[in-house]
């Protein structure tokens, strides 16, 4: 069966690879199939690559193939992404995604044209790299009814915390690091700031609640503004700080998502997720807590669950897979600043006394070398409104959520 890829990238060339190393083994595991890399699209030039003979500039070459029956969109970016994929769908061919950002803006769109023409979209690749998630939350835990979902989800900034955390550096010198390794982009805007996170955060709230969720719904707050004294004084309460995306089911009409700086207690899952991996955990009504964990991005690990979505097609030329969500509405996702109760850690130029008189129940936190004007605290469960109120006109420096994963 003829495979056609679209971008030529780290994770197109490492799909090209996967399908090519794997021989032998992909044509047991769907039917005696075989899959042949038949066109590779790609606007640069790659006259010392060994597969220089199947590139092309040219959309239409993939397009109009009528031998082609199934293309890897490996491109990211919305468009000509978006512009590309409808044409394939609507030419009878199945495609496969690791692109989130396409996914999570028109994912609604895609798999309605899938739909309509028998053919298959899927992105396992699109959410957690190499980490297997779609499908277990689609197909593993149809059975439960999902409560919430929180992941580490960007493993630029999970790294980035880290060295924060373990080597005690400061933010721009672990941003430093990162980018000298390759983990963070010479722009590292969309990491550090959320907004990768928050795209995968609408991918798996759309699957898990069955409405599609777009990322302007999802309030997004990144790490730049977490310190080593923050870093600090949550170690004395026995937690991390990890950046968190998180989705909380209300009601069948009503979730609250949102991706921020979170505090994580030792006993999670999550706590002991470093560098530049990933995990995502899910809460079922049936099955309790289940973890994903594993390399969130890289050439292989994200190529592999490219190419496995493509055997999942090649399996399934005949008929579609029961596979998607309906569409969103404008107030499906609620204000969780006014919706979703938990503690929060706060630190503030302020003595304690000026702090138990606005809270009932805290918890101080304490520091090496701790200002004695400064003061940092754990509050009870309430939520952000809540706080603010409560808070007034306290010189605040920072404040976190604290996650019950």
């Amino acid at each position: 069966m003829k495979v056609a890829v679209m971008g030529y990238g780290t994770v197109g060339s490492g799909v090209v690879e996967v399908i090519e190393s794997h021989s032998d083994v992909i044509p047991k595991r769907i039917g005696g199939n075989t899959l042949e890399v038949a066109r590779i699209l790609d606007l640069r030039d790659f006259p010392d690559d060994s597969h220089a003979d199947l590139f092309t500039k040219d959309f239409n070459d993939i397009l109009n193939d009528e031998e082609i029956k199934i293309v890897a969109e490996t491109m990211g970016g919305v468009n000509p992404a978006f512009d590309f994929t409808m044409k394939l769908l609507k030419a009878g061919k199945s495609v496969v995604s690791s692109n989130k950002e396409l996914v999570a803006q028109k994912g609604l769109e895609l798999l309605r044209t899938a739909e309509e023409n028998g053919v298959n979209y899927l992105f396992e690749a699109s959410v957690g790299g190499g980490i297997p998630i779609i499908r277990p939350l689609t197909q593993c835990l149809a059975a439960n009814n999902i409560e919430g979902i929180a992941g580490i989800l960007n493993g630029t900034t999970n790294f980035i915390l880290t060295m924060m955390i373990e080597k005690g550096m400061s933010f721009n010198e672990a941003l430093r690091i990162a980018q000298e390794k390759g983990y963070a982009e010479k722009d590292p805007t969309a990491d550090v700031e959320g907004h990768d996170a928050c795209r995968k955060v609408c991918i798996l709230a759309s699957l898990a609640f069955g409405k599609h969720v777009y990322p302007s719904q999802v309030e997004t707050e990144g790490i730049t503004n977490i310190t080593l004294e923050d870093v600090s004084y949550i170690a004395s309460a026995d937690g991390v700080i990890k950046l968190l995306g998180q989705i909380k089911y209300l009601s069948d009409d009503r979730i609250a998502a949102f991706v921020s700086p979170a505090v994580v207690y030792n006993g999670s899952q999550l706590a002991s997720v470093k560098d530049v991996f990933n995990a995502i955990l899910v809460r079922g009504d049936a099955v309790g807590d289940v973890c994903f964990y594993g390399p969130g991005a890289g050439k292989l690990p994200t190529a592999s669950a490219v190419v496995a979505d493509v055997m999942d097609c090649a399996k399934h030329t005949q008929r579609r897979k029961f596979f998607g969500w309906g569409a969103g509405a404008e107030d499906y996702v609620v204000d969780y600043k006014t919706n979703v109760k938990m503690p929060f850690y706060v630190r503030a130029k302020a003595d304690c006394s000026e702090v138990t008189s606005k809270f009932s129940e805290v918890k101080f936190l304490s520091r090496k070398g701790q200002p004695s004007d400064e003061v940092a605290f754990i509050t009870d469960v309430m939520t952000q409104k809540e706080l603010e109120a409560k808070l007034g006109d306290m010189n605040v420096i920072n404040t976190i959520k604290v996650t019950d994963y």
